[in-house]
């Protein structure tokens, strides 16, 4: 391995880890194997009550993945991915290898730039609709990625999925287990390297029954606002389902979250309907015939709030000590 492959290296797996996960977990490792990093899937992360089949678990290694690829390429590196998740080793996700050199695109460096700008914001966006060829540019991001963006004001779905998130929201609300698994990862202090801190919570909502962020992430310091009556919701669809297919939807999810920070957009997360046994039936049945949906964000104009911290990459990757040998 030459001297440039550590630099290049570092600087994937400082990208690969902002890549965004359910109350900021973190659910990842890496090792790095001559060539090439794998990514495993961290089950002490993984939200027990929220997401005990890991589902939302994968899709934030798959982000943590494209992050990883786009840093390489404007270092000029290919890179290859093979999504592997298996019945042998069900926890390696995927491996990145080196393929070559390749000129960095336009496209590549301001995807790779806004990988350290993107983060998740709770707080209200303006009234002001996204206009169509920035919608054309994150339907174009996720099929670049062999996934699916669907805007649901476009369809009969918003007014159903809407209430769908209520009603989880108030499931989790009464559920002991729920809480303390939401306690535990948030209103953390300012500097907590994981969980999300009280900090990036958004504000009180005026109206009552309005789709923004979780209850769980009110910060009750901050004076309540006005929340948008109708935000932007999409959803991120693959064709197909399982883990594999978890992690490629990661992908696609962060390619459109980066697509969106480089057009001047914000996002969140609206997880409840996936999160509640019974509501995700009744949400993934309102996509049926359009393909497996894997993450239901709001997106919009929005003023900057404050990033999250991150685990140093250095404490989540590991060097192969033997060939053949997991180190994980």
């Amino acid at each position: 391995m030459n001297d440039q492959l550590p630099t290049a290296f570092d600087q994937a797996l400082a990208a690969a880890v902002r890549a965004p996960s359910p109350h900021n977990t973190q659910p990842w490792r890496f090792v790095v194997d001559g060539d090439a990093v794998e990514v495993w899937l961290d089950r002490d992360r993984v939200l027990a009550v929220a997401d005990p089949a890991a589902r939302e678990a994968r899709v934030s290694c798959g982000a943590a993945v494209l992050n990883l690829v786009i840093t390489l390429r404007v270092n000029g590196l290919g890179a290859r991915v093979r999504i592997l998740p298996g019945a042998a080793l069900p926890d390696l996700l995927a491996v990145i290898g080196l393929d070559g050199t390749r000129r960095s695109t336009e496209q590549d460096r301001g995807l790779a730039e806004a990988v350290h700008r993107r983060h998740t914001n709770r707080r209200p966006f303006a009234d002001r609709a996204v206009p169509a060829v920035a919608r054309a540019r994150l339907k174009s991001a996720a099929l670049s990625e062999g996934g699916q963006l669907e805007f649901l004001d476009a369809s009969g779905r918003y007014p159903k999925v809407a209430a769908l998130v209520r009603r989880a929201e108030s499931l989790q609300a009464e559920d002991p287990a729920f809480r303390a698994e939401s306690a535990f990862w948030t209103g953390r202090a300012a500097e907590s390297p994981d969980g999300v801190p009280t900090v990036a919570f958004g504000p009180r909502y005026e109206i009552p029954g309005v789709v923004c962020h979780r209850a769980s992430h009110t910060n009750p310091a901050v004076p309540s606002r006005a929340f948008e009556q109708d935000p932007l919701l999409a959803v991120v669809l693959t064709r197909d389902h399982g883990a594999a297919a978890d992690v490629r939807a990661g992908m696609v999810m962060q390619r459109v979250l980066l697509t969106a920070t480089a057009e001047g957009l914000a996002a969140s997360f609206l997880s409840q309907p996936l999160e509640v046994h019974g509501i995700r039936e009744q949400f993934l049945e309102l996509f049926r015939g359009l393909g497996q949906v894997h993450a239901l964000l709001r997106i919009g104009y929005g003023h900057a709030t404050r990033m999250t911290a991150r685990r140093p990459a250095a404490e989540v990757t590991a060097q192969r000590a033997e060939p053949d040998v997991p180190a994980v």
